[in-house]
C-alpha cells in the first residue's frame, strides 16, 4: 500500500482552513512518535509543526505505539525503551521550546504476566515519576481473512477481554491508581463492556470508536456497522468508569479512503463522512465523558491537524462554553492527572 503521496505536506496543505475560535485551549490526549513510521519520521520536531498550525494546543499526551524498546533484556522489561525515548522527547521540547508540551505518557506491559506486573510498573514509574499515567495493552485482534487488507492489523488473542489473568491486570491498574487504554475493532466491543463490568475500579478508556472497520470483509458496511455500534455504545456508557476518545476515523482501516484522493478532507467533508459516529457517542457519554484525540500521526495519512481541530470546533459550536472545555482540554486533564 503507497502510504504517502510524493510530497505529503505538501498534499495536506492544499486544504487551507482559517482556524476557527483560536483560543480556545486544547490538550491533545492521544498522539504517538516515530523515528521510522512505515517510511516517514514523526517525532517531536514533526509534532511541533502540527500543535503550532494555528490551533491553542497547551499540551499533548503520548499514547504507547511499540516504538525504541530495548533490544536487550526480559522480555517484559523491553517497553521500558519506549518510556525512556519519550522522556528524553519531552525534554528536548521543554529545553528547545519547540511547541506544546508533552504533559505524560502511556506505556505497554503485558497485563496478562500478573507475576511481574508490579515490578514492570515500578521500573516505569521510577523512570518517569508522575509522568506515567497509564497502560494500553490493546485489545485488537484481526480476523485472518481480513488481515492483508489492514494497515495494522492487531495481533492479540480474539478472547484477551475475556481471560481472567488479563481482568486481574487492569484491575491491579486502578488499585495503584494508574489508567487503562485499549483500541480493538468495531465487532470486539461486546467483551469491551464485559471487561469494563469486571473492572469497574479501574479508569478505562477506548480510543477511536472502537475502530469501525471499513476495508476487507467489511467494505461498504458502514452503515450496518453503525447500527450495530450504537446499541452497544449506548450499553457501555453504562460503566461509569469508561471514557471515550473521539478521533482516529481517519485512519486508512477505517475505510473512508482519504489517504488515497487527490487531495485531503475539509472538515466539513469530515463531519459529512463521520458525524454521525461522534454525535452518537457524544448523546451517550456528554462531554465530561469525551475528549477529541487528534491520533497523530495515524490520521495524518488522511487530513491535517488545524482540519481535524476546525472540524471537532464546528461539532461542538453548540456545546456551552464549559462543555467545550472538557472536550477539549478538561476530560483529558482529569482522566489523566495533567498537570499544565
Amino acid at each position: 500500500m503507497d502510504l504517502f503521496h510524493e510530497d505529503h505536506p505538501a498534499w495536506l496543505a492544499q486544504v487551507d482552513e482559517a482556524i476557527i475560535d483560536p483560543e480556545q485551549a486544547i490538550i491533545d490526549p492521544h498522539h504517538h512518535l516515530w523515528p521510522d513510521m512505515m517510511g516517514d519520521i514523526y517525532n517531536v520536531d514533526e509534532l511541533a509543526l502540527d500543535t503550532s498550525a494555528g490551533h491553542k494546543v497547551i499540551g499533548t499526551l503520548f499514547i504507547e505505539c511499540g516504538t525504541c524498546y530495548r533490544e536487550d533484556g526480559p522480555e517484559q522489561e523491553k517497553p521500558l525503551g519506549e518510556t525512556e525515548y519519550v522522556l528524553a522527547q519531552a525534554a528536548r521540547i521543554k529545553a528547545l521550546n519547540l511547541g506544546a508540551p508533552i504533559l505524560g505518557m502511556v506505556g505497554h506491559i503485558d497485563l496478562r504476566d500478573t507475576s511481574t506486573l508490579d515490578a514492570t510498573l515500578d521500573q516505569h514509574i521510577a523512570l518517569a515519576g508522575d509522568f506515567f499515567k497509564g497502560i494500553r495493552h490493546a485489545g485488537a485482534s484481526a480476523r485472518e481473512e481480513d488481515r492483508e487488507s489492514l494497515l495494522i492489523p492487531g495481533a492479540a488473542p480474539g478472547d484477551l477481554y475475556l481471560l481472567p489473568e488479563f481482568q486481574a491486570g487492569v484491575r491491579r491498574l486502578g488499585e495503584r491508581g494508574l489508567s487503562y487504554d485499549t483500541w480493538h475493532y468495531h465487532y470486539q466491543l461486546g467483551d469491551y463492556i464485559a471487561l469494563a463490568k469486571a473492572c469497574p475500579d479501574t479508569t478505562m478508556i477506548l480510543d477511536h470508536f472502537s475502530t469501525p472497520l471499513g476495508v476487507g470483509s467489511f467494505a461498504g458496511q458502514h452503515d450496518a456497522i453503525f447500527d450495530s455500534w450504537k446499541d452497544e455504545m449506548r450499553e457501555l456508557s453504562s460503566c461509569p468508569n469508561v471514557f471515550l476518545k473521539l478521533g482516529g476515523l481517519a485512519m486508512p482501516d477505517n475505510g473512508f479512503g482519504w489517504h488515497l484522493a487527490e487531495r485531503p478532507p475539509t472538515s466539513d467533508e469530515l463531519l459529512d463522512a463521520q458525524g454521525r459516529w461522534y454525535k452518537h457517542a457524544l448523546d451517550c457519554f456528554g462531554p465530561s465523558r469525551c475528549m477529541f484525540e487528534s491520533n497523530f500521526p495515524v490520521d495524518r495519512l488522511s487530513l491535517s491537524y488545524a482540519v481535524y481541530y476546525n472540524a471537532m470546533k464546528k461539532l461542538a459550536a453548540d456545546f456551552s462554553a464549559d462543555e467545550k472545555d472538557a472536550l477539549f482540554a478538561g476530560t483529558a486533564r482529569r482522566v489523566y492527572r495533567l498537570i499544565h
